[in-house]
């Protein structure tokens, strides 16, 4: 069920009744999440429904059993456990055919032919993110940072959750688990909030994201037939896509676990402002990032060892997060890439030196953080390549005509309507980046007087009427 479609749109003012107005009680309030959120992932395939439901009992017992273990290498089995089922369905529906191809390919070139059937295997959607989400919980009981649930419809319910369940953000069971237990009054103010970050997480997917998509599709897929300048902008489609893209879904998916009363961590904060690729790494994608440097970078020693180990830290971090992503070589140079963005300011103690938000508390940048900004942008735009593109050799034909002479021609593509889109878009982004999402408190502001907020909101919603693009399928969701 997409969040963009007709069925969800009849779904969630169901569920909201009910759990306001029906169940009442914090028991059945979770029961009923527990139901609907089987109800939402089944309507795309009822048949992973099993495969969810013996995470959640795998991980439930594991946290029970080391409620009462108190051996630490029985405790270290149980963990150990919980790891190996849980990586071991990840791997074997996202990575088998890829190690199969590869192992085969390999023998190869040595003059030896091996015959292996690949599996047309069908990929969970949502089985990266839930995987992580289950696996934090087991780590963090393990670590006595967590107490173990003894309240299975809870669990079951923190597992699921249907607005984040198919692409996050992945929460910590430290974060969101205790929001289960806890009796929860209907807060106005927060859904308001809700309401609008869904309105502009619909804007970015309907509008930016879409539209955007149809040209990058258009352009990678016939990369061959177009000049460096129309690549080039292929790429900046492709950036503001899976932007649009993936931070809408968070938005929406943030903004309706406000309407029943959970808040879920920040995803995304404005990344395309960042100053360096170590802020862009705090800004995108932040349930992924803190995930990895919390459960395998700070556990591998960190930054805290000599330069050897700062070097493979990074390294690790960066594959396993390409790789995370998809099985294909492209993933895995894409993380590479950006390892090797990040490790000059790592190694120089520069990393940490863009905390704070870009010209805070003014309106425009100043010459420096324009260079800044401008300088991470491209480099970030020339991985993205990588991450779009159909396989390595693809990516270095695709570059390759970015850096020729054909770079200074003019674009055989150019959609003002769409790229006018966009330009509006990143300013309203700018001009809200101190917020959590672009249309928060735009009420505290008093320049913007209630009549002119009520016509920015109409304005979004005519606009996604008016402009939205050909309904596409989630990115994140083949993750």
């Amino acid at each position: 069920m997409l969040f963009n479609s007709l069925d969800f749109a009849i779904f969630l003012p169901l569920v909201f009744i009910l759990y306001w107005f029906v169940f009442k009680k914090t028991g059945l309030q979770n029961l009923l999440i527990f139901a609907a959120s089987y109800f939402f992932y089944g309507w795309w395939d009822w048949r992973f429904l099993s495969l969810i439901l013996f995470s959640t009992i795998i991980d439930f017992s594991i946290g029970i059993a080391l409620r009462k273990e108190e051996k630490k290498k029985r405790r270290l089995l149980f963990l150990w456990l919980s790891i190996i089922v849980n990586l071991g369905f990840l791997g074997f529906f996202k990575y088998y055919n890829f190690f199969l191809d590869n192992f085969i390919s390999a023998f190869s070139i040595f003059g030896m032919e091996l015959s292996a059937s690949s599996l047309n295997i069908v990929l969970p959607v949502g089985i990266s993110f839930y995987t992580f989400q289950t696996l934090s919980y087991t780590i963090d009981v393990y670590k006595r940072k967590l107490e173990p649930c003894t309240d299975f419809i809870a669990f079951g319910a923190f597992v699921s959750f249907f607005p984040q369940l198919v692409a996050g953000p992945i929460e910590r069971a430290t974060n969101l688990l205790p929001q289960f237990y806890k009796k929860r009054s209907f807060n106005y103010s927060l859904a308001v909030d809700g309401l609008r970050q869904i309105l502009w997480g619909l804007f970015k997917k309907v509008v930016i994201a879409d539209n955007c998509a149809e040209y990058a599709n258009l352009i990678f897929n016939n990369a061959d037939n177009y000049s460096g300048s129309t690549l080039l902008l292929g790429a900046f489609f492709f950036t503001f896509q899976i932007y649009g893209d993936f931070s809408g879904y968070s938005d929406i998916a943030i903004g309706t676990s406000r309407l029943f009363g959970f808040n879920l961590m920040r995803n995304f904060s404005f990344p395309y402002f960042s100053r360096d690729i170590a802020e862009f790494w705090r800004r995108w994608h932040i349930s992924l990032s803190t995930w990895f440097r919390d459960y395998l970078y700070i556990p591998l020693g960190g930054s805290k060892g000599g330069t050897p180990m700062k070097i493979r830290n990074t390294f690790i971090i960066f594959l396993v997060s390409g790789f995370w992503h998809g099985a294909n070589w492209t993933f895995i140079a894409w993380g590479a890439l950006n390892a090797l963005y990040f490790l000059p300011l790592l190694l120089s103690g520069k990393n940490r030196q863009n905390l704070g938000t870009v010209a805070e508390g003014k309106i425009f940048p100043n010459l420096r953080e324009v260079f800044q900004m401008g300088s991470t942008f491209l480099l970030t735009v020339l991985a993205w390549v990588f991450f779009r593109a159909a396989s390595i050799d693809k990516t270095f034909t695709y570059l390759k005509e970015i850096f020729s002479g054909s770079l200074f021609t003019m674009p055989e593509e150019f959609p003002m309507v769409i790229i006018s889109l966009v330009l509006v878009f990143v300013a309203i982004e700018w001009l809200q980046r101190e917020q959590q999402h672009a249309l928060e408190n735009l009420e505290r502001n008093y320049l913007i007087k209630k009549p002119l907020r009520w016509g920015l909101y109409i304005g979004i919603i005519l606009t996604i009427f008016t402009f939205g693009g050909s309904q596409q399928e989630f990115i994140y969701f083949q993750f």
